[in-house]
């Protein structure tokens, strides 16, 4: 284990080339990933957020839930619809790059949307009656509450991307586990482990830790600062 870690460091710190390619293409699919969930779940969760309606509440249970969805039900679903005989197969974007951003995206919507809702229903009450005293624009008026959640907003941006950067059910259904293509740190870790190959498993692994310690970092500064 000693050598196989030494050898894991060694192929780390000599900068190989396929290692941070790797690295290169999980970190660009889930900040894309991430990216396009947050246009999608910040508005919507800012609006179920302010709804006091039954069927916002009816939609909120049903984001909560969809949390705790397996990633590869979510990859098993978008497969359904890029494969040959699903709704958008005559788009070839199976085992593509794409795919694996729409699964991902899927993922973390239901997780950000949640987040901002609680954040959104968490805001001072005083706040809220005094924009809506002024009469201030609508426009206005969620700009100046999004600046007062802003803090725990990119808390919940930064969860999605924890998550997604750790998922392999999507990345391995959707992506096809390509080489120099749709190959992730989480794939490649499932693949060379299974053939023995330890050292850049490890290697990967190691990346991933440090990856997702920063970001618990990131998460618990913010928690202190708040």
């Amino acid at each position: 284990m000693k050598s196989a870690l030494v050898r894991a460091l060694s192929l780390l710190f000599s900068f190989d080339h396929e290692i941070y390619q790797i690295v290169s293409v999980s970190l660009r699919l889930a900040f894309i990933s991430t990216l396009l969930a947050s246009f999608i779940s910040i508005p919507l969760g800012i609006l179920l957020g302010f709804s006091r309606t039954r069927t916002a509440g009816i939609i909120q249970v049903i984001f909560r839930s969809l949390m705790a969805v397996p990633t590869v039900v979510i990859g098993l679903f978008v497969y359904s619809l890029l494969s040959r005989s699903g709704v958008f197969g005559g788009m070839g974007l199976l085992f593509s790059p794409a795919a694996i951003i729409i699964g991902q995206t899927l993922l973390i919507v239901p997780i950000i949307t949640s987040m901002m809702i609680g954040v959104i229903q968490a805001v001072d009450p005083v706040l809220v009656e005094t924009l809506q005293t002024y009469s201030i624009k609508k426009g206005r008026y969620y700009l100046i509450i999004l600046r007062e959640v802003r803090l725990q907003m990119v808390l919940a941006i930064v969860s999605g991307f924890g998550r997604v950067i750790g998922e392999v059910g999507i990345s391995m259904m959707l992506g096809g586990n390509i080489r120099w293509y749709t190959r992730t740190i989480t794939t490649s870790i499932a693949l060379e482990t299974s053939k023995g190959n330890f050292e850049q498993g490890l290697a990967l692994g190691i990346v991933l830790l440090v990856t997702s310690l920063g970001i618990n970092i990131i998460l618990q500064a913010g928690v202190r600062h708040e």
